[in-house]
């Protein structure tokens, strides 16, 4: 499948719940707007709404859901939109199948230490765990496997978003995946 568009990528946000991913995920995503690049953000919590309102955060479950996160992202990439995934998946092996599968795909960890996610804790998540009430989390009742690899490591207790945000963008350039405008050939050739 080819696309009469740019060649897009894929930057996919992993961390624990509470690591800064969608705080990172948004300033990238305005940060490729100054650009002039919309990419469709995928988050993971939105989307499984779609999928599965009523959740069971099993083994079977995650892996269907992480196996349709990457399918949109890779077709949404095949056709020309750049993507930033937001989702923990907590698994190496998710993530890897994503890589494979997503042409141009660039693995941002957003590494943060448990107990500054669990103060955080937005969404609630590690007091339900706490509580008994939601099983299967992230880091406390289910595994979380870091990258081995990742291409960013962004310190999601200590780095400024837009920061991150900048560093993200500046890997995605040296590898080729952002298109060279008028204001980027300045100089060239």
């Amino acid at each position: 499948m080819r696309s009469d568009r740019e060649p897009a990528f894929a930057v996919w946000l992993t961390g624990l719940p509470a690591s800064g991913k969608s705080t990172v995920a948004r300033a990238l995503a305005a940060e490729l707007a100054g650009k002039g690049i919309r990419a469709a953000v995928l988050e993971s919590d939105a989307v499984r709404r779609e999928i599965s309102p009523q959740p069971k955060y099993d083994d079977a479950e995650r892996d269907a859901f992480y196996a349709i996160l990457a399918y949109l992202a890779r077709v949404l990439v095949l056709h020309g939109v750049p993507v930033i995934v937001d989702a923990t998946a907590n698994r190496r092996a998710y993530r890897d199948r994503a890589r494979e599968t997503i042409p141009r795909f660039l693995e941002v960890h957003v590494r943060c230490p448990l107990a500054v996610c669990q103060a955080r804790d937005p969404k609630g998540i590690y007091r339900r765990g706490a509580e008994g009430t939601a099983k299967n989390v992230p880091g406390v009742s289910a595994s979380y496997e870091p990258p081995l690899t990742p291409e960013v490591v962004v310190d999601g207790e200590r780095d400024d978003p837009s920061a991150a945000a900048r560093r993200i963008v500046s890997v995605l350039e040296k590898k080729g995946f952002l298109p060279i405008g008028p204001e980027d050939a300045k100089g060239i050739g």
